[in-house]
């Protein structure tokens, strides 16, 4: 086996792997925001907890986000580099190809509507024990942002693959001159 096979066949399994690793990230992530949520509510009534449970929802998001900008990079990366050659599968193209076509918009790879929703019902726990002023500044503060972290991330998904590719068309032009 070449090294370019060995290297389309590494990164063709780091996709797969990846996309398997994100869909099980979500359920353990809401597992885990349920467990310290509800372990907090049973603690007491100090709004400001609601904070541990928002870290959990939000490390779970970061984690899912950063596989699907790693595997969309490297699909964008083997569809520019090896998908022109006729012994390699347009999966890439293809896949890139129909995706915008797909009835009813296709998957929210982000899993954005489901962390919304999570997180407005981890702001609702913490309003019950009727925080002041300043704790209901914090929390609806940190909670607002993560609101907005999940809404700028699922704009940036919508155009990651377009402008990937074009940035691997631009390195690949630049290498074929000679350039780098």
């Amino acid at each position: 086996m070449s090294l370019a096979e060995s290297e389309y066949t590494v990164l063709r399994h780091t996709i797969a792997s990846r996309g398997t690793a994100r869909i099980t990230l979500l359920p353990v992530t809401l597992i885990g925001w349920a467990l310290v949520a509800g372990t907090l509510a049973l603690l007491g009534n100090n709004p400001g907890m609601s904070l541990f449970s928002l870290a959990v929802l939000a490390g779970g998001f970061e984690a899912i986000h950063a596989m699907h900008v790693g595997v969309e990079r490297i699909g964008r990366y083997l569809q520019v580099f090896y998908e022109g050659s006729a012994d390699v599968p347009r999966w890439e193209t293809t896949a890139m190809a129909i995706g915008p076509a797909l009835p009813g918009g296709g998957v929210d790879p982000l899993f954005s509507v489901i962390f919304t929703l999570a997180t407005l019902l981890n702001v609702m726990a913490a309003v019950v024990p009727g925080p002041t002023r300043l704790e209901l500044s914090v929390i609806g503060l940190m909670h607002g942002a993560f609101l907005v972290r999940l809404a700028r991330a699922r704009w940036a998904a919508t155009r990651q693959r377009a402008l990937d590719l074009e940035s691997y068309r631009a390195v690949k032009m630049r290498m074929s001159n000679g350039k780098d």
